[in-house]
């Protein structure tokens, strides 16, 4: 379902309501109709996901005829940093070791998200009126307000879109990186306290394994439905409000800023986060939900097998015509005399975002 033009929030099963301006846009490359028909060539869906994090939608999943194929949580998937520091360690991490635990705010929309000018100055003042400290992973602006990934780019001249003396007025409390940054690293971090983030889904699965609660400024894609779902479903976010003139005001970031580093709410919501995190180390237990899902997809392919459908699973990374990664799991039919990476495989499982 895409955006539309009524006002009436939108109910899907065992998830909360979502207003229809949340909804996501129609993609400009693919129609989401045919896209939503090739699911029934599955015969099951693997998802970044774990029951404890959504389980009211799992169990309408589960009990609904509506829901098929199969689905299977098999998350929270990310990646994690190096075990051992290094002596190339980052610079961005060097500098958090300086400052008291929770208390830095890292900002960051991603590796496509940009904003406008204007947005990008009020998002600055706003960061530097909360007084509270903050790394901020910093894109040169585009010429809308919420950019996608078509625009986003680095800017070898940082300090020529930021505002004027704004470097010099945060001082050591802030620091503003135009380069990669090590998000997994930094958000493992113990002095980082909260996550601003565009929402993309694997941010919020990094900040959640990392027990670090969030604001939520969706720019995109479907990052509204996933911002709705962080402040009114799991209740780990504060979600940025756009004024009349279409911009987040300094105010509005200022407020959201110091709510969740100082105030007794963003509290809250470090324990609710917390709590997720430790749902979905369980997950990921010997005993754990997704475990057992994964057991679940291997042991069904074994049937095949045993009924001579099937030689092995195959297990590859693809991109998506979104630019989402996903995990394509093929079942290659039985050919004794031939190699098991037949061409044209069965797809068995698909679409791991």
């Amino acid at each position: 379902m895409l955006a539309g033009h009524s006002n009436e929030p939108v109910t899907f099963p065992g998830c909360v309501p979502v207003h229809p301006t949340d909804l996501p846009t129609r993609p400009h490359d693919y129609d989401p109709v045919e896209r939503c028909k090739m699911f029934n060539l599955a015969k099951g869906i693997l998802v970044n996901n774990f029951v404890e994090l959504e389980p009211g939608p799992f169990k309408a999943m589960e009990e609904g005829e509506w829901c098929k194929p199969d689905i299977f949580p098999i998350g929270p998937l990310t990646r994690i940093g190096p075990e051992q520091p290094t002596a190339n360690r980052f610079e961005c991490l060097k500098w958090l070791d300086k400052h008291p635990a929770g208390s830095v705010l890292f900002v960051s929309f991603g590796s496509g998200g940009t904003l406008a000018q204007n947005q990008l100055d009020e998002l600055a003042f706003g960061l530097e009126k909360s007084g509270q400290r903050f790394l901020w992973a910093v894109k040169s602006p585009s010429e809308k307000v919420n950019a996608s990934y078509l625009g986003a780019k680095g800017d070898p001249d940082l300090f020529s879109f930021l505002p004027d003396g704004f470097l010099k007025r945060v001082g050591d409390r802030g620091l503003v990186v135009s380069s990669w940054v090590p998000q997994v690293e930094i958000l493992g971090h113990g002095s980082t306290g909260g996550f601003l983030t565009h929402c993309g889904w694997n941010s919020i699965l990094e900040s959640i394994a990392n027990g670090v609660p969030m604001i939520a400024w969706p720019l995109f894609a479907e990052q509204r439905m996933n911002a709705v779902n962080l402040t009114d479903g799991l209740g780990v976010a504060y979600r940025v409000k756009v004024g009349e003139n279409g911009l987040v005001g300094r105010d509005e970031i200022e407020k959201c800023v110091r709510s969740l580093i100082e105030g007794e709410d963003g509290l809250k919501k470090r324990t609710k986060v917390a709590e997720l995190k430790e749902g979905g180390a369980m997950a990921l237990s010997q005993e754990g939900s997704s475990t057992r899902a994964i057991l679940h997809v291997r042991e069904r392919g074994r049937k095949r097998e045993r009924r001579g459908k099937v030689t092995e699973l195959v297990w590859e990374p693809k991109a998506s015509p979104c630019g989402l990664h996903i995990i394509v799991c093929t079942s290659v039919p039985h050919q004794p005399d031939k190699p098991a990476h037949t061409p044209e495989p069965h797809p068995m499982s698909v679409h791991m975002a």
